[in-house]
Formats: C-alpha cells, structure tokens, sequence
C-alpha cells in the first residue's frame, strides 16, 4: 500500500467500511494514524487507538473502562438473539464479578504444572500431523496443521470425545466471524446457527459429566461445573456460554498464531535461515531451543497480532492520550498498531526472531489478559519448531489467502510442497 493510499483511508478511517487493500494490509494505515491521529474518532463517536501508552493505560484502568458488551450488542445482534446472549455471558465480554468467577475457575485447570503436563501429547499430535504432510509430500498450513492442533488441545481440556470434534471448527468460525464491525446477514445467521447447535450439544455433554466427573486437576469442564470450593456456582447459562468462549477462544487465534508465524518464515527468509541457525546452535540442549523459539514466537505475535482489535465502553468521563472521553464512548483498542508503535518497540517494522525485550499486546494486559497465554505459547513454540525441524525446506505452492476480516488476522488457507 503507497503512502498516499495510507493517508487517504486514515483520513477517514471508520471501522463500519473498510476496504480490501485495509485488509489485506493494515499495518500503512496504521502507522499513520498513530503518527497522526492517535486517538481518532470515528463518524459514529467512539475512538480508535493506535499507540501502545494509550492502550496500557485503557487495560490498567479496569474500573473506568468496561468490558461489558450489553450496550454495545444489543443493537448489533438483537437482544433476543444466540449472539448477543452468547457474547454478554462469555468471560471475555464481562466485568468482575462473573468474570472474576469464571476466571478463577478455568484458571485452576491451567497451572504452570498442568501446562507442562499437555506438552507430551502435544509433541505426539504435532509429530502425527507431520508424518500425515510427510506421506502425501505437502498440504495446507491451515486446514491440514494449524488449525488441527488448538481444536484437540481444547477438546482435551474440556473433555469432548474425538468423535464430536467435527463441527467445532466451522462453530468457532462462524460465531467470531460474527464479531466484525459490521458482519454481514450471512455472518449472522451462520453465528446464531452456531451459537445454538453449540449448546445444544454441550447440554448433552454437561449432563454426561455431571454423571461422571473428570479430574478437576486436568478437566476444566468438571471445574466449571463444580464450582469454587465456597459452594458459589455458575448458572446453568453461564456454564454453557464459557465453554463455547473456551473452545473459541482457544481455537482461532492460535491456529493465526502458528499459520501467520509459518508464513512470516516464507515472506523473510533471512530471519527463517537465523532463527534455523540459533536452533542448530543450541544443539541438544533442550532449554536453549526452548528460549529460541519462545522469543520466536513472542514475535510473531507483535508483528503479526491473531487478534487486531479489543473494545471498552467509558462507564465516566475520562482523558486518554490528552483527548477528553465523554461516559458512555465506546472505544476500540488497536492492538496490531500498538504492536508496531516506534515508541515501545526498536524498529518495530522489522521481524526480529531475537527480540528480547518484547512488550506486545497480543495477549491484552491487565484483568483481561488471555487466560490461556501460556497454553497457547507452548502450542506455537511446539507447532512452529517440529515442523520447522522437520520440513527445513518447505515452501509455499501458491499465494495464501488471507481471511479477509479486521479483527481477527489470519489465513484461511496456504498451500505448501515438502521435499
């Protein structure tokens, strides 16, 4: 994208009308609004943010800014709609206390323990899927490695049998598909069709595990289902919306996370040939390759965030970034651009496989921060460097296709050829 182009679509940015080169390729855009406009108010009121100072101070600032989405839903999905209840009861839509509840939970099945425990299954899914790549001499890095990883380690966690794994995928699609800033008519059927033939089947599910409780240790579902030791449960409702929020959330940003960081290979091979040298040179020394390929990836998440956009609504009258913020603004906190912010990152242009000192928003910061960061670095670490391992050589057969979509950045497919 020219410079002129950049200008021209950031003079006018509204989120409710972008156009495909945007999409294609955001970053242009971007950087001049954070040079020119950083905080950049949109023709329907709320405020776009573009620096990484103006989004850490929205994250700190729980009490002011608010992640609650009744307001904000209610219009764009109808309040009698499977959307909007889905997306008002999940925990990443909500403010304490459900989402201090809902949290804690799930945070007691993703202990530094139980994490290291998944890695051995983990490498024996990774290793499964290259032997398949391996015998037909190449596939999709989407269909066929990426998103086959996140949607078993999810369906481990919460328990579902591999023979009702299927549909979770197209599920998952279709309900964040319709969190564009304007989804289309499609986008909302297929997201409420979703919505409803996801709980219809976890109804069956939660029933069977109220009759045969997993280990609360390893289970997330059984936690959700159990409760706090105190007795406090959640509603039926809210049990059912979080684990569709699971299986989410766990599911299409990491299969962005491995795809977009195995591409970032084939677009820069100089930093692919570096970051093969430093795996070489760590040798059999297990914890070096370990630190290698988590700056590798921590990377890859700035430079190429799986989820672009967040979104706060000011409950009071606020100021960020010297411009005044009425209550009731709604506010969209663009984590792609803070990513690339020159003043938080050393020339944040560059992919730096070695990037030490990597502030990045791709988790989010604060009370908000993904719950499952670490489960998704051990799947990208694990992912990106079997297969790298494996397949040195690997390349792309034909351009990859991109999603097409603002919030969440990935590819919906790329073809690639082993030798």
């Amino acid at each position: 994208m020219s410079a002129e182009r950049a200008r021209e679509i950031a003079a006018s940015f509204d989120l409710r009308a972008l156009p495909a080169d945007f999409l294609a390729n955001p970053y242009p855009v971007y950087a001049t609004l954070r040079e020119t406009e950083p905080v950049h108010r949109m023709p329907d009121g709320s405020l776009f943010l573009t620096r990484h100072a103006d989004l850490m101070a929205v994250y700190r600032d729980a009490a002011v800014f608010s992640s609650d989405k009744h307001v904000e839903f209610a219009p764009k999905y109808g309040v009698d709609s499977p959307l909007y209840e889905h997306h008002t009861t999940s925990l990443v839509f909500n403010d304490p206390p459900l989402h201090t509840r809902v949290r804690k939970l799930i945070m007691g099945a993703l202990t530094r323990r139980a994490i290291a425990d998944m890695e051995p299954g983990l490498v024996t899914l990774v290793d499964s899927l290259l032997d398949r790549i391996e015998a037909q001499g190449g596939g999709d890095l989407i269909e066929d490695f990426a998103a086959a990883i996140p949607v078993e380690i999810i369906g481990n966690l919460l328990g579902v049998p591999h023979a009702d794994r299927g549909p979770l995928r197209d599920w998952s699609l279709a309900i964040l598909g319709a969190l564009e800033p304007v989804p289309t008519p499609e986008q909302h059927a297929a997201g409420n069709r979703s919505v409803t033939e996801m709980l219809d089947y976890l109804r069956t599910l939660v029933a069977e595990r109220r009759k045969a409780p997993g280990d609360p240790e390893r289970d997330v579902l059984t936690r959700l289902i159990r409760g706090e030791a105190n007795g406090e449960q959640l509603s039926e409702v809210e049990l059912l919306q979080n684990c569709i929020f699971l299986l989410n959330a766990g599911h299409e940003t990491t299969t962005n996370l491995i795809g977009n960081g195995l591409i970032l290979l084939q677009e820069f091979p100089s930093a692919r040939t570096q970051l093969q040298a430093d795996l070489r040179a760590a040798g059999a020394d297990e914890a070096a390759k370990e630190q290698v390929l988590t700056l590798a990836v921590d990377e890859c998440l700035r430079f190429e965030s799986s989820n672009q956009l967040g979104n706060r609504r000011a409950l009071a009258p606020t100021v960020v970034g010297g411009v005044d913020v009425p209550a009731g603004t709604l506010v969209t906190l663009c984590i792609g651009a803070a990513n690339r912010d020159p003043a938080a990152f050393a020339v944040p242009e560059t992919l730096d496989l070695r990037r030490e000192t990597n502030r990045h928003l791709a988790f989010g910061f604060g009370i908000h921060q993904c719950a499952g960061l670490s489960l998704a670095r051990l799947e990208g670490r694990i992912a990106i460097g079997r297969f790298l391992q494996r397949f040195p050589t690997y390349q792309l057969t034909t351009a990859p296709i991109r999603g097409g979509r603002a919030r969440f950045r990935g590819f919906l497919s790329a073809p690639f050829a082993v030798s």
